[in-house]
């Protein structure tokens, strides 16, 4: 026993030290020396938040401020030079996020202070809101003449902005926020005390009512503004958005840490424009059909499934893409990812905006149903080929969207930095590189994959004219139908949501560039030899959201200057 033990403690020791550094390095890869700032501060805006919920109130605008200048400096106690180089990225994006949460919060408080003149009663209504949170008894008679009055003051009000015609359209969306705001307000006021105070009871039901009417009719006044401010196409369209202008394309640009302008932009998508022209040309030629890719494209549309097999054509689809995923040894996948994953049908209404199905753990199926015109599934079952498909179920599923939610959840979750580049760009980076990887097998194929990555090319084209003010949506729909290739009604959808669907001005732009930000990192890392295709993929997702430029300052380990600024050339024009 005696030999037995030390040998026996030393084994056991040996383990312990194991199990001590694989805890320290699980524990390393889900944190860094930001993280608690970071979760902090969440959870302190959430708090605020939930407290100081009347965004357009001076206290709101208060706290927030002062909540932003102490976290940002903390931040600044921190050691940059001692940091790591994904602790470094932490730092210069939580800086970034500050400095555009206090940036957001100045121009609200500078928009709202140009209307406050239409809300004279808003600071009476607001104390109401402030005593009822710790439930301070009312004075309900005095309450019950207060809300009369303010009642009046309303209806003046809106009579002289139905004579008014110099708010902006950022006024009139700030007035009908700080209605929304005051009818939340006095709602908590009457919920908390109705039925349960006798008095409130008996004086307040009335005059609320008849405040909150007047209320919804005063936004109702400010949305009728705001339709003015915004001009509808004479185009037919009937689609209307809000162009931003080049200068605010610029400013978007710059905090999503890509270093090209408007034009730049336009110049890599007329590139890659061209170079999907001659593939299909060459597609089209091994079909027989010369070079009418429009032909090859009609053959193609015409491949669909009839009704009620969809599902199982996706499915097929999905069972070929993550079987070559797994051949060619490209990615790990989870089998819980690959097991949790669920299909829904896509609604009518929803393929107004969205005539192709989206993906994530729900993987929803666009294809038309009984109530659609002739016309509109004709449309709807041309526009989802299996051809086409088959460039989009890796990237809503496995390795795209679905994969990407899974792992969020899983690595470095502290990490809050959405942007579309990460988003959809690293979905896009799919569909290049399994055409790269010869997941085309049929000329049919390489037609409904070349369709997809012409229409990535046209989205940065579109979206750049109409918010430059070049192009009207008309101009756009036409422009997807006749470069691109689409059924009209699909390309009337792909506008309308990008326009008018809540998308950000820069989100249709950052599919191909996103996904050209990928290839390069890949070429720097795999190409190179310094990591296999599996390495750099589960690097990049373990990762977590965050501009591409600062995923490749980790991944190759180069340290960030505190005074960054986005410099990454990525693509060579």
């Amino acid at each position: 026993m005696k030999k037995i033990f030390p040998l026996l403690t030393g084994i056991l020791l040996h383990y312990a030290s194991v199990s001590a550094q694989s805890t320290d390095n699980d524990l390393y890869a889900q944190t860094s020396e930001v993280n608690n700032i970071m979760v902090q501060y969440e959870a302190d805006a959430g708090s605020l938040h939930r407290f100081y919920f009347i965004e357009n109130s001076p206290e709101h605008f208060a706290r927030f401020n002062t909540l932003i200048k102490s976290y940002q400096q903390r931040l600044q106690q921190l050691n940059y030079d001692r940091l790591n180089v994904g602790a470094q990225v932490d730092y210069t994006l939580f800086k970034r996020r500050l400095q555009s949460a206090a940036e957001e919060l100045q121009e609200a408080q500078q928009t709202y202070s140009s209307v406050k003149r239409w809300f004279p009663f808003a600071e009476k209504i607001y104390e109401a809101e402030q005593h009822r949170r710790r439930g301070d008894k009312p004075d309900a008679p005095a309450l019950a003449a207060q809300l009369s009055e303010i009642a009046k003051e309303v209806a003046r009000q809106q009579q002289q902005l139905a004579t008014d015609s110099s708010l902006s359209f950022a006024q009139t969306r700030c007035g009908m926020a700080t209605v929304k705001d005051l009818r939340s307000a006095l709602n908590s006021v009457f919920t908390f005390y109705n039925g349960y105070d006798p008095l409130f009871s008996w004086w307040i039901p009335a005059p609320y009512k008849q405040l909150d009417s007047l209320l919804k009719n005063y936004s109702a006044a400010f949305a009728r503004q705001e339709t003015k401010k915004v001009q509808l196409p004479d185009d037919g369209s009937g689609i209307a958005g809000h162009p931003i202008g080049r200068a605010a394309l610029v400013r978007g640009l710059q905090e999503e840490m890509i270093p090209y302008t408007p034009e730049e932009l336009l110049a890599i998508a007329n590139k890659e424009f061209a170079w999907c022209d001659a593939e299909m040309e060459k597609a089209t030629r091994e079909m027989g059909l010369g070079t009418d890719w429009r032909a090859a494209l009609e053959k193609v549309k015409n491949s669909y499934v009839p009704p009620a097999d969809q599902p199982a054509a996706m499915m097929k689809l999905y069972e070929e893409s993550v079987g070559f995923l797994r051949e060619h040894n490209l990615i790990t996948l989870p089998p819980l990812a690959d097991e949790t994953w669920r299909m829904i049908m896509m609604t009518p209404e929803r393929q107004l905006v969205n005539p192709f199905f989206t993906g994530g753990e729900e993987f929803s199926v666009s294809y038309p149903v009984s109530s659609m015109s002739q016309e509109d599934k004709m449309m709807s079952m041309r526009g989802n080929n299996p051809h086409f498909s088959r460039a989009t179920v890796h990237h809503e599923l496995l390795a795209g969207h679905a994969l990407q939610e899974f792992m969020q959840n899983r690595y470095k979750t502290y990490r809050h930095f959405e942007t579309p580049f990460w988003i959809e760009g690293w979905a896009l980076y799919w569909e290049r590189l399994l055409w790269d990887q010869g997941f085309a097998k049929t000329p049919e194929d390489k037609i409904g994959m070349l369709f997809w990555r012409k229409h990535r090319c046209a989205r940065i084209i579109f979206s750049i004219n109409y918010h430059t003010g070049k192009w009207t949506p008309q101009q756009c729909i036409d422009f997807l139908v006749d470069r691109v290739g689409h059924e009209r009604a699909n390309a009337e959808g792909e506008v309308r949501r990008s326009f008018a669907g809540g998308y950000s001005p820069l989100y249709q732009i950052a599919y191909m560039i996103g996904g050209l930000q990928f290839e390069a990192l890949k070429k720097e890392l795999v190409d190179s030899g310094k990591m296999t295709f599996k390495q750099y993929h589960d690097a990049v997702l373990r990762e977590n959201m965050m501009p591409v430029e600062m995923l490749r300052a980790i991944l190759l380990n180069k340290p960030i200057p505190k005074d960054f600024a986005t410099n990454w050339r990525f693509y060579k024009l």
